[in-house]
């Protein structure tokens, strides 16, 4: 009797702990916060855009919140399995997904079954930069230029090979649509992340890239890699000799890829509130900012009403790239 006594008290106690925690003021919700580590949940594995984005937002908002900011890879489907993992997560400020346009604006188009929903399952909190994708080919490759790729493409149906992140993500859409604007035949190969994607590459094992650019520009000043094109209606200021698409033969041809920062669908507003502070006075530093601007993205510091607008324009925009592409998560 006197064990189930005690067992029942202290049910009885936690019980009471819980509902006294959950009695608390928001606003001492918030003022306490963050009291413990907090984890960056990234899609995709070490290494690539995604990651470097995440590792550089981690360390500034570990100082901007005075706890630990880790980041936690999750590779796979196109960013799926960590987009899923983060969405079902505690809703308690404890747990932020590094999102991107793949995750939010073309996975829920490409794949006939989410295992979340982009909209109703995250709170946003902004976008964190947008960047250029490269597209970078093999050194023994025998084209240099736009024109070249294309015409050797034409000639030699499915030899060009171009590995991606994962079906979904922005390298993979953008080699679809640079197939579908050119007429030419392609064969994707998609990786769990940028990372082995890349090292395919530069041992040989695929012919291009139409990678993120701060996990391409490395390999591209180092010699490793033969810059192509950028994906973007301008040149970027970090590589201005290299064209854009458009104007080295795909007139119209733009894509553009983004990263941003995100909460589980739930987690209360004042904490919302104290977690986009310090991520925007994360953002507007000035050392942030060079160290983003020299892996060629661009910041963006936004209020989470504006970075849902993006998201749902992005979502029609890319729906219809899909849908013109025929691009398939394959």
């Amino acid at each position: 009797m006197t064990n189930l006594h005690h067992t029942t008290r202290r049910t009885l106690l936690a019980s009471l702990a819980v509902a006294a925690a959950g009695a608390l003021p928001l606003g001492a919700l918030a003022q306490n916060f963050p009291t413990k580590p907090i984890t960056i949940i990234v899609p995709f594995s070490a290494g690539g855009t995604t990651d470097i984005l995440a590792r550089i937002v981690g360390q500034g908002l570990t100082t901007e919140l005075g706890q630990s900011v880790v980041v936690d890879n999750k590779p796979g489907a196109g960013g799926n399995i960590g987009g899923s993992l983060a969405a079902k997560a505690a809703a308690d400020g404890y747990t932020l997904f590094m999102g991107t346009v793949g995750t939010h604006a073309i996975n829920q188009s490409l794949y006939k079954k989410m295992p979340f929903d982009p909209v109703k399952d995250f709170a946003p909190l902004s976008r964190v930069a947008t960047v250029p994708n490269l597209l970078v080919a093999h050194p023994s490759q025998p084209f240099k230029t736009v024109k070249e790729m294309i015409a050797y493409a034409k000639a030699n149906p499915g030899k060009i090979t171009y590995g991606s992140p994962g079906s979904g993500a922005s390298p993979h859409v953008s080699g679809e649509l640079f197939k579908s604007m050119t007429g030419t035949d392609l064969l994707h190969i998609p990786y769990k992340g940028s990372a082995p994607a890349m090292t395919d590459l530069l041992g040989g094992q695929t012919s291009v890239m139409f990678d993120n650019m701060p996990s391409a520009i490395q390999h591209v000043r180092s010699g490793k890699l033969r810059p192509i094109a950028v994906t973007t209606a301008k040149r970027s200021p970090e590589l201005p000799d290299v064209p854009t698409i458009a104007e080295a033969g795909v007139p119209g041809y733009e894509a553009t890829s983004w990263f941003g920062m995100f909460a589980p669908a739930g987690t209360p507003k004042p904490v919302l509130d104290k977690l986009h502070a310090a991520l925007i006075k994360v953002l507007n530093q000035a050392d942030v900012k060079k160290k983003i601007a020299e892996q060629g993205g661009d910041v963006v510091a936004e209020t989470p009403e504006q970075f849902a607008a993006f998201i749902k324009a992005e979502s029609v925009k890319w729906g219809k790239v899909v849908k013109e592409s025929g691009a398939t998560a394959d």
